[in-house]
């Protein structure tokens, strides 16, 4: 993997900083004013024609480029460039009704009016055929054009159809996956409550008004989902890889969304981007929420193998559809722009550049508020974190390459959130988040990965919850640890194979041979209910302490794994809690419960010393300080942020380092103040 990529495209090699632009929404007049506003901002890029469909084709074979001829040329004229979309998140209202089967269908088999965004069957040859056209003649007007930086495809891709179109689709695609109805139904145990299917005919997606119980039809339709949204995908794509292939191509992912695994969406992709909307200054600790938004933030720089992504949208103040539209306070702006940046990112980009005077995201936050002028705070802010960005031309295209992958897996979330037990809430991501906030809080850097992807080059390898575990995974992983690596597991791992069906033999299933123990039973805690897991005398972690277990116990035997800690109450009560088991040159842990904060924060430090992970900065980080790591291979930029409202004293030791953003030189003891960030350079 290289240290350093290229810009995302060659004609900038600046990191990008702008905002969804909807000159459509305005007059003429205001255009050039954008074009004052954007540079007093120190914006470069502007996202244009996502929602654009219907003032780029009026009426059906009528197009309309010329106003965006004169969005274009404004932007070259003013040495910015274009994020260009396709327009298919909405259609306009003169294709719905002359083909209504472009509309989507609910599982309730109604179909929609017309309205909204994503209201659209992916399947649907007329919708293919249009967003095919729109796609061509967008890349036969603008190919050569010098604004022209990067494609975004569509907006947020999401959402399913029940119409005949897609039934008779999904059908086919079972047929494909599994070839025969005996394999189909042995792979659904479909025995079970007389589902046995005997004509493809029969099979229906999983809806309110039929079938829901059966998991492996349930598995089976988002996969489905998720492939038939790449195929609309890659149609509507054709036109612009053929007529414009050096101009990258991404979409806008939404974190952790569950409704597709964007693991199957990333290859086809050359950059990847995504929409960012914490909740900051709420409930949550700020420090608690930066670790969750910095763990999603992680997934996206992985989903291309540690390549830059783009922070596609955020808000510059506050998001109007939360609950609570809390304005950023001063700081947070910067800070959590540059966080993104310090995961991976090499944009900041905001929705929206200016605001809607009208309809549903009127009072987003924007760049230019309806006052239209910059004489506002968040003007102002926007305008600083630019400076900033335009400082830090040094870290484009740099990546880290962690010792550490916490896995993560869309498909195993799916099986887990299906299954019937042990708890209804099971907690699969918060659970991830907390083994990776182990390592965030010691500054740490983390890559987030699927089951699937390789795992050459970790030292360590955290695992949490792995459910269901697909073909040649388990093979890896005893691959990986035979090798010298270290594995992390815990409870409720080794379960179900990829069909949801559970595994025979003993659980772990094809992990009770690795991680060397029999999973027997699981208990589920009520939310007041407490166990302890108790250290043995002289373990090899030097773990002195009694921890907290609630929610799940695994009841485990060890069979070839050494004891490391002991359940002290119930009637497992001496029982295996903490095991580890030495396989080839490696070795496999299995953490039996869900235990507190404090036993993570103590086993992973044992585990980072142990195996010398590398750190952004050798320094003790006190709490809500995160410090993040991008290199080129010779110069390495640790990004130092406190994420707490007050200011926080760091020991940086005998090191000397150069703040790019203040060019001081820093060392010994510095002063991060409330919300603030540091790029430390060596």
């Amino acid at each position: 993997m290289p240290e350093r990529y290229p810009p995302i495209h060659p004609k900038c090699p600046h990191f990008l900083h702008g905002g969804d632009y909807n000159p459509d929404q305005w007059p003429e007049a205001v255009w050039a004013e954008d074009m004052r506003l954007m540079k007093l901002a120190h914006c470069n890029a502007m996202s244009v024609g996502i929602f654009a469909w219907a003032r780029l084709e009026p009426a059906e074979g009528q197009f309309d480029f010329s106003w965006l001829d004169r969005i274009m040329d404004l932007l070259a004229d003013n040495e910015a460039y274009a994020v260009l979309a396709t327009p298919s998140g909405a259609r306009p209202a003169w294709l719905s009704q002359t083909y209504p089967e472009v509309l989507r269908v609910r599982p309730d088999r109604g179909r929609n009016l017309h309205g909204v965004r994503h209201n659209h069957c992916f399947t649907s040859p007329v919708y293919r055929e249009k967003t095919r056209l729109v796609s061509t003649k967008l890349a036969e007007r603008y190919k050569d054009h010098p604004a022209l930086l990067v494609w975004h495809m569509s907006n947020e891709y999401s959402g399913e159809c029940h119409c005949d179109l897609c039934r008779d689709a999904f059908r086919a695609w079972l047929q494909n996956r599994y070839g025969t109805l005996d394999a189909l139904n042995q792979a659904w145990w479909t025995t079970f409550w007389a589902h046995t299917y005997t004509d493809w005919s029969q099979l229906e997606p999983p809806s309110p008004i039929g079938e829901r119980s059966v998991h492996g039809l349930n598995l089976s339709w988002k996969r489905f989902i998720t492939d038939q949204t790449v195929d609309f995908m890659l149609h509507e794509m054709a036109p612009l890889r053929e007529l414009t292939p050096d101009v990258p191509i991404t979409t806008n992912f939404m974190g952790t969304y569950p409704g597709l695994n964007y693991w199957m969406i990333a290859p086809h992709l050359d950059v990847i981007s995504w929409d960012s909307y914490p909740r900051w200054h709420g409930e949550q600790p700020d420090h608690e929420l930066a670790c969750s938004v910095a763990f999603v933030h992680d997934i996206n720089r992985c989903l291309k193998g540690g390549k830059p992504f783009m922070l596609m949208e955020s808000t510059p103040s506050m998001t109007n559809w939360m609950s609570v539209a809390k304005l950023k306070r001063p700081g947070m702006h910067r800070l959590s722009s540059l966080q993104a940046v310090a995961h991976g990112s090499d944009t900041v980009q905001y929705f929206q550049w200016r605001k809607s005077r009208g309809a549903s995201e009127k009072f987003h936050g924007a760049v230019v508020d309806h006052v239209g002028t910059e004489d506002s705070r968040v003007f102002r802010d926007v305008a600083e974190l630019g400076q900033c960005l335009e400082k830090l031309d040094d870290v484009v295209g740099t990546t880290v390459h962690p010792d550490v992958a916490v896995v993560y897996d869309w498909e195993n979330a799916w099986a887990i959130d299906d299954a019937q037990g042990p708890r209804h809430e099971k907690g699969y991501l918060p659970t991830c988040q907390r083994h990776y906030r182990a390592f965030w809080k010691r500054g740490v850097p983390v890559d987030v990965i699927d089951m699937d992807q390789p795992l050459d080059g970790y030292k360590l390898v955290v695992a949490p919850m792995l459910y269901m575990v697909r073909p040649g995974v388990a093979e890896r992983l005893e691959a990986f640890v035979e090798a010298g690596g270290t594995l992390v597991a815990t409870y409720w791992s080794g379960i179900v194979d990829e069909n949801d069906l559970c595994h025979l033999g003993g659980f772990p299933g094809p992990l009770r041979k690795l991680l060397g123990i029999w999973d027997e039973e699981i208990d589920a805690l009520y939310p007041g209910d407490v166990n302890h897991i108790v250290p043995k005398d002289g373990n090899a972690l030097g773990l002195c302490h009694e921890y907290e277990a609630r929610e799940l116990c695994a009841l485990v035997h060890a069979e070839s794994a050494h004891v490391l800690a002991r359940y002290k109450s119930d009637f497992y009560a001496k029982r295996p809690a903490l095991t580890v088991n030495e396989f080839g040159s490696g070795e496999a842990y299995y953490i039996a419960s869900r235990n507190d904060d404090a036993f993570l924060h103590d086993f992973y430090a044992a585990l980072a010393t142990r195996l010398r992970l590398q750190r952004a900065l050798i320094a003790t980080l006190p709490e809500g300080i995160s410090a993040t790591l991008r290199t080129d291979g010779n110069r390495h930029f640790a990004f130092l942020m406190n994420f707490n409202s007050r200011p926080a004293t760091i020991d940086l030791g005998p090191a000397s380092y150069t703040d790019l953003l203040t060019g001081r030189t820093i060392t010994g003891e510095t002063v991060l103040h409330t919300y603030g960030v540091m790029v430390l350079a060596d």
